[in-house]
């Protein structure tokens, strides 16, 4: 059977139509919530706004982490790397800028590239998808080479179409791509796992961030980007690992966002041509798309790349384990680095008569 006679029985959506395609097959196609509106929406509700009470809204900012990282290499130029998205991307209930999402992967980036690495933070607390282009426009304000976004999980508590967010989420990977710049989503983390949201809520919350982060998965790859399933990386019960939650028990601590990092730095590094092994291979294969979603949401530290020349049909999935024993991140550069770069680099050029 051909292609298009495929997709006209249904049966295969055109790329650019999957995102929306996995989000209503995933609303509609389990009956165990379709009588939410029912008797217990009530009682959701309610559940809802004692969780929202518990955790409260956040009045702190995530320490900030943007600077400059590693030892570069002589006469090796910085790389620039940004860090979009929101809380989970910013390092809200980190005590230190250093264990901060950002400069973790700026830190692993300089230590096996051997490369200084810039980092911009442009993560809002509280953003949800349609935020990113604001984002988006501050991160490109300068040559950019990596991008990794975290996001997703305000647009499940605020209730945001799963198709929306997801066309949201696609438009500002295609920018970024379109600018020449690796792109990496850490998809929507599994909201079942926080210890505030009781029983059924937690069980919905569960579902909810699995149908949004198959979607955002189909849209990162439809735009060239690569996926990794964040999922329930923090185990399943936080009665297990309490030490992995932050003290208001929504956000990660440090130790959490260490275990985050982890699942995207081997995506990062790979695609920025690291040699040497990033990671302890379980399985690869090629999926179609929206499948490899469906798993991938339900599997946390799946990565889920775009396959060539597929049309958007087809996705690598990828498990694997990272590498322990890599030795610790790169910290901030040396100051007296930065001075000589800046006076190896000489004043800027002056523009040309006439010029701008």
């Amino acid at each position: 059977m051909s292609a298009d006679s495929a997709r006209r029985r249904g049966r295969i959506p055109r790329p650019g139509r999957r995102a929306r395609y996995v989000a209503v097959k995933a609303a509609y196609g389990g009956g165990a919530f379709g009588g939410i509106a029912g008797a217990t929406f009530a009682l959701l509700v309610t559940e809802a706004k004692l969780a929202r009470r518990v955790i409260g809204t956040p009045t702190e900012q995530a320490p900030a982490a943007a600077g400059s990282y590693g030892r570069g290499r002589r006469g090796a130029p910085p790389l620039h790397l940004a860090v979009l998205g929101d809380s989970a991307a910013a390092g809200l209930g980190c005590e230190r800028a250093d264990q901060t999402p950002g400069a973790l992967i700026a830190g692993g980036i300089a230590r096996d590239l051997r490369r200084r690495v810039e980092l911009d933070v442009v993560a809002v607390t509280g953003a949800q998808s349609a935020d990113l282009d604001v984002q988006v426009g501050r991160a490109l304000r300068r040559r950019l080479d990596v991008a990794v976004l975290i996001i997703g999980a305000n647009d499940v508590t605020h209730r945001v179409p799963v198709a929306k967010a997801a066309h949201d989420l696609a438009r500002a990977v295609r920018t970024l791509r379109a600018a020449g710049a690796v792109v990496v989503v850490g998809t929507c983390p599994d909201l079942g796992t926080v210890k505030p949201v009781p029983q059924p809520l937690r069980t919905i919350a569960a579902h909810w961030s699995r149908r949004m982060a198959a979607a955002q998965t189909v849209a990162t790859v439809e735009q060239d980007g690569i996926a990794v399933s964040l999922g329930d990386l923090l185990v399943r019960d936080f009665s297990e690992q309490p030490h992995l939650w932050s003290a208001d028990r929504f956000h990660p601590s440090a130790d959490g966002y260490r275990r985050i990092v982890d699942a995207l730095l081997p995506s990062v590094l790979t695609s920025l041509g690291v040699t040497i092994p990033v990671s302890v291979p379980i399985s690869d294969s090629v999926q179609d798309v929206d499948l490899a979603a469906q798993v991938a949401s339900q599997e946390p530290g799946v990565e889920v790349d775009p396959v060539a020349e597929s049309g958007g049909r087809l996705a690598r999935l990828r498990r694997r384990l990272p590498l322990v024993g890599r030795g610790a991140p790169e910290g901030l550069t040396d100051p007296s680095e930065l001075a000589a770069d800046a006076a190896q680099a000489g004043p800027p050029a002056e523009p040309a008569p006439g010029g701008y």
